[in-house]
């Protein structure tokens, strides 16, 4: 009877949950036994090791009785992560390899049929996991996955090609060791579209740096063809890039996906789904439960398309997300909090079909058609978009005459300013300043309150208007280098509160 233990990790949502894989060979009828709440690709992984092994020129202890036990057994666990444990795990157990250095690794990996090593999805998790638990371990990831987690500072990553590398490294006495792989953060990419390509429409490129520089939501309304989608590409260039916890909590978001890209780090993530997305696409779900659009584009922004024509229960999940920027999965078997602080871009036609307030062209729709279209977005969710922008149609003769506009460095850097004053301020950008500490760090003039207090009165706003004007006014004033908040920063906020065209 042998018995061996390997460790790896089985991710469950956002986390990479510590596992052991303990192997056990005992005489009796030959069989391979795989238990511990494993799922389809878990349990076909008996196939892919036997054939590894065999190919790679390794004994396979057919003539043995297999017991395979991914503990905790009440975790569940998916995905062929588990096919290169559990191949070390035989080879320990049946002493082909030394089963004494085995403790000092984690490790995954997928074993395609020659013995070859394959990338896994979730290798920064792994490597955030393990670095919080304190464990003295090395991580053992294949060539791919082994890049992606060294991006984690302080944990010995190495990196193997093939099931026999390991093997040669793990013999007793052995001077082979394994890769180690040590990289610095990637230079971050400045390959962004330029907002001087948006001529004109100087309106809403104001309306885009003001909810740059407080990290605001915008929804944008004009007919088809007037730049609105133009502009919200522009937004993530004027964003300052990710400081390292932020794009190590990005990037572990989208490697738990198999999204993450190394040439991406540190940039602000843009995300654009389709308006046919449903609602689990855009919240996350599943069982167990995966992060959704929102949770992907943490850190960053998340661009809705023509939003009328998401779905209304896609569009009313947003509600909760959007106020306290976590999102919280709970399934019969399963929950799971996914952190989802984006920044919303909307953009949308007026009406159905789109030339309402058109210059040159005819709206054909009835009142009781446009009532009805911008009626798909919710009073309550159009309450928590910060700025409505309405991004008018402009004559080719305008157009061609149009001076060209600021370059996004230009726009960029005084989106950086403005966010450093409240940084300093406050500790957070005005997007995130708490209601109860709005009049701490507002310092309205007489003047200014004057006017906030009248057009909130005759506008009839709510509590959560009111104070997303506070936090506009905050933000115009940080842009203008001013700190008291002055009627003229309250006289610009209150027009990026106006309603959509044709409604009430």
């Amino acid at each position: 009877m042998s018995l061996s233990v390997t460790h790896s990790r089985s991710l469950t949502g956002l986390t990479a949950a510590a596992v052991d894989v303990e192997v056990h060979l005992a005489n009796g009828l030959p069989s391979f036994t795989l238990v511990g709440l494993a799922d389809t690709e878990v349990k076909e992984s008996r196939e892919r090791v036997r054939a590894a092994l065999q190919s790679s020129g390794l004994e396979f202890p057919s003539n043995k009785r297999i017991t395979v036990n991914l503990s905790p057994a009440d975790l569940p666990k998916e995905g062929a992560r588990f096919d290169l444990p559990i191949a070390l795990g035989l080879l320990a157990a049946s002493g082909q390899v030394d089963a004494l250095r085995l403790p000092g690794f984690e490790c995954a990996g997928e074993l395609a049929l020659s013995g070859e090593l394959r990338p896994v999805r979730g290798a920064l998790a792994m490597a955030l996991s393990l670095r919080a638990s304190g464990l003295p371990r090395e991580l053992l990831l294949p060539r791919g996955s082994a890049s992606e987690a060294a991006l984690m500072n302080g944990l010995v990553v190495r990196e193997a090609v093939h099931l026999l590398d390991i093997v040669q490294a793990l013999q007793p006495n052995s001077e082979a060791s394994l890769t180690r792989i040590q990289i610095t953060a990637p230079t971050i990419s400045a390959d962004v579209p330029d907002l001087r390509d948006v001529k004109g429409q100087t309106g809403p490129k104001r309306a885009l740096e003001v909810a740059a520089a407080g990290g605001l939501g915008l929804l944008l309304v004009g007919p088809p063809g007037t730049g609105k989608s133009m502009l919200a590409r522009r937004l993530p260039g004027l964003l300052p890039p990710l400081d390292e916890p932020e794009a190590l909590a990005s990037a572990a978001l989208l490697s738990v996906n198999g999204q993450f890209k190394p040439e991406h780090w540190g940039q602000r993530p843009f995300r654009s789904p389709h308006h046919s997305a449903s609602a689990a696409a855009l919240i996350g779900g599943g069982s167990p439960p995966r992060p959704g659009e929102i949770t992907l584009a943490h850190h960053g922004v998340l661009f809705l398309d023509e939003l009328p024509e998401f779905h209304r229960l896609a569009l009313e999940a947003l509600r909760e997300p959007l106020e306290t920027g976590t999102v919280h999965i709970a399934r019969s078997c399963h929950q799971a909090e996914f952190p989802a602080r984006f920044q919303l871009v909307a953009a949308m036609n007026p009406c159905p079909c789109g030339h309402l307030g058109h210059p040159t062209k005819v709206c054909h729709c009835t009142p009781e058609q446009v009532s009805r279209y911008q009626g798909r977005i919710s009073g309550p969710l159009l309450d928590r978009i910060d700025l409505m922008v309405e991004v008018p149609m402009l004559p080719p003769r305008v157009l061609a005459a149009a001076a060209e506009g600021e370059a996004t460095a230009e726009v960029a850097a005084r989106v950086a300013t403005a966010r450093a004053l409240a940084l300093r301020r406050q500790g957070c950008v005005n997007a995130m300043l708490p209601s109860s500490q709005l009049d701490a760090h507002l310092q309205l003039t007489a003047d200014a309150e004057s006017m906030l207090h009248k057009a909130a009165a005759r506008l009839a706003w709510s509590g959560r208007s009111y104070h997303r004007v506070l936090r506009i006014a905050r933000t115009v004033a940080d842009l203008c280098a001013s700190e008291p908040v002055l009627a003229t920063h309250v006289a610009e906020s209150i027009q990026w509160r106006r309603a959509l065209p044709g409604r009430a």
